[in-house]
């Protein structure tokens, strides 16, 4: 678990500099690097960019598809006025584990590819002088790591990603690279509840820092006037009057830690902003400020043309403007932790995530297509290692995100074999250890795919609310069968309500693979018709079940994926191409969700 992931901020304690731009690259298929000192620095290889997947820079598809061991380096300048200040290396994410090297020396590792991780190497540098900050990555993937998959070796020598999940192994240095130089004494965290009564609010907060200097908290509203003020490392900000955040109508406020007794020159200072809401499942209701609403929206991918899975703002805002434009007010960061950039425009906007940790691929029978095999996932000896780095990744994933007001849910699993009474006991575990870690306890779930139903499953008294995944119409019964896939459907949340379910049900994924600009009638399956048939009836059945709250497509856009038999370069069943142009299906949700109203189905 990482010690402090605080979003790097810059003031008069603290800088950020970004080390963004072109680095020197190399693959190492031989494994030959520190054989031949490259922890040192090099300046052979071939120039690129950061943040970006390195894939689709290339036009061999040996390096395209590489997997392996691959280096970056680069030199920044450390100037003298940075002598003692603690200097760390911030890294967004390296995609899929890293060792970093400054100078030659090694500084540490990191696993997983989605969540940041510092590097102290503040006795590692040269101040006043240039330094050579070097980076040995690996996409390899496995069963004992997030998301799950094999690495195979094909006959020519050459390895191979196999993975159990439908989205490209994209690899690199994903997300930004920062230089940062922090006072001694410093905040590493914080923490905000919040309580609601009449008009007024209160912010419970707690102060992690690595001193004893003592610590003022202040809170001003969106104008800058300060609202209220506290001391201590825990404490509660009284505001009269309080504006709350909003779904789709976001009010933000800004907190500042500081840490000293001069409050002029303080010894630290953090500022962030922070939404003022609270949280709830109620029954089959999803509350917000003590609210019911209905969720609209999308599953995501961070993924566009020639950068990959890279963080781009201008992709994130033309994505955030099209959400905007369809009524959508929802999305899953489906199936990993995404850039910290988009939870802030997504506090900035008003819209609710569900925020997932990459265990995907829990479930080989249906990842068959994909390289899985027809056996249990969860009897495997990989499972100890697995659950090491699975618990591990949630931690940190809400201690990185566990301030920000658009995080509606922790989402613990994608699709998981969960039908296999082996899944209960590492369920029990993951659940019952990630209990506490969030302070505002947001509920906790996973998705449930089409073989786990309330007959079927082993898990359902786990997640807060249920996620189902359902692809009647395209994966079974499609074309002109949709009219059986949609009984199957009705039979299926028939069952559901004979039961008596108490929590809200959301469809997390369902939707029709559409290669954009094919058109038939009467329709056929790929065809935009099609699409749109498939959407409405899942529509029809929505509207029909009171315990739904809430309805998220698959996908807000075509992505790339492995290639094979069951893709035409890669999934098709974006409501907008994967270049964001809209689809037939985007202006039938454009009339659908701008007329459901927040509270849709609200008694």
């Amino acid at each position: 678990m990482e010690t402090s992931l605080l979003y790097p901020v810059t003031n008069d304690q603290r800088t950020d500099q970004k080390l963004d731009g072109l680095w020197q690259f190399k693959f190492d298929e031989a494994g030959e690097g520190e054989k031949s000192g490259w922890e040192t620095g090099f300046h052979d290889g071939v120039s690129m960019p950061v943040p970006a997947s390195f894939n689709d820079f290339f036009t061999d598809k040996a390096s395209r598809e590489y997997t392996g061991d691959f280096w970056y380096s680069r030199n920044f300048f450390v100037p003298s006025a940075a002598k003692g200040k603690a200097l760390f290396l911030r890294f967004d994410a390296v995609t899929h584990r890293a060792t970093i090297f400054v100078n030659g020396k090694e500084i540490r590792t990191h696993e997983g590819g989605f969540l940041p991780f510092a590097a102290d190497i503040s006795e590692a540098v040269k101040y006043g002088a240039e330094n050579t900050v070097v980076v040995k990555g690996n996409n390899e993937l496995s069963r004992e790591a997030l998301p799950a998959g094999d690495t195979i070796t094909l006959r020519n020598g050459k390895k191979m990603v196999r993975p159990f999940f439908d989205f490209y192994n994209y690899s690199g240095l994903n997300r930004s690279v920062h230089l940062l130089s922090l006072p001694q004494e410093r905040v590493l965290d914080y923490t905000t509840t919040f309580a609601l009564a009449g008009n007024d609010a209160t912010v419970n907060y707690t102060v992690e820092t690595n001193g004893d200097a003592p610590v003022t908290v202040s809170l001003a509203d969106a104008d800058g006037q300060v609202v209220a003020t506290a001391q201590g490392k825990q404490g509660a900000l009284q505001v009269q009057n309080a504006h709350l955040w909003q779904v789709r109508n976001a009010y933000l406020y800004t907190l500042t830690i500081q840490l000293g007794d001069d409050t002029q020159t303080p010894l630290d200072t953090y500022t962030d902003r922070i939404g003022i809401r609270t949280i709830k499942i109620s029954g089959t209701d999803i509350l917000v400020n003590d609210k019911p609403i209905y969720l609209k929206g999308f599953g995501r991918h961070e993924d566009s043309p020639f950068a990959g899975r890279a963080f781009d703002l201008n992709v994130e805002k033309k994505d955030f403007a099209l959400m905007k434009w369809i009524g959508a007010n929802s999305f899953r960061t489906s199936h990993y932790p995404y850039d910290e950039q988009v939870y802030k425009i997504a506090d900035e906007e008003g819209f609710l995530l569900t925020d997932e940790v990459p265990a995907v691929g829990f479930k080989m029978a249906a990842a068959a297509f994909l390289g899985g095999l027809n056996q249990s996932f969860f009897k495997g000896p990989w499972l100890k290692k697995l659950h090491e780095r699975h618990i591990d990744q949630i931690r940190d994933l809400i201690k990185r995100d566990k301030n920000h007001p658009s995080v509606l849910a922790w989402s613990l699993f994608n699709e998981p074999d969960t039908i296999d009474e082996n899944a209960v006991p590492y369920f029990k575990q993951i659940f019952d250890e990630s209990k506490d870690l969030d302070p505002q306890g947001r509920p906790r779930t996973f998705t449930l795919s089409e073989d786990d139903t309330i007959e079927t499953s082993k898990v359902l008294d786990f997640p807060d609310f249920y996620m189902l995944n359902r692809y009647p119409g395209w994966y079974h019964f499609g074309g002109y069968q949709i009219s059986d896939g949609e009984a199957g459907l009705r039979d299926e949340m028939d069952k559901w309500q004979k039961a008596g379910v108490k929590k809200p049900v959301v469809f997390t994924e369902f939707g029709a693979d559409t290669e954009a600009g094919l058109h038939k009638l009467p329709s056929v399956m790929w065809t935009e018709e099609y699409q749109v048939e498939v959407l409405k009836m899942f529509s029809r059945v929505f509207d029909d079940y009171d315990f739904i709250k809430g309805e998220q497509v698959w996908n807000l856009a075509d992505f790339q994926t492995v290639e094979g038999n069951m893709r035409v370069n890669g999934n098709k069943k974006g409501i907008f191409t994967r270049d964001r142009q809209p689809k037939a299906a985007a202006f039938f949700y454009h009339d659908r969700w701008n007329k459901l109203p927040l509270d849709y189905k609200a008694k």
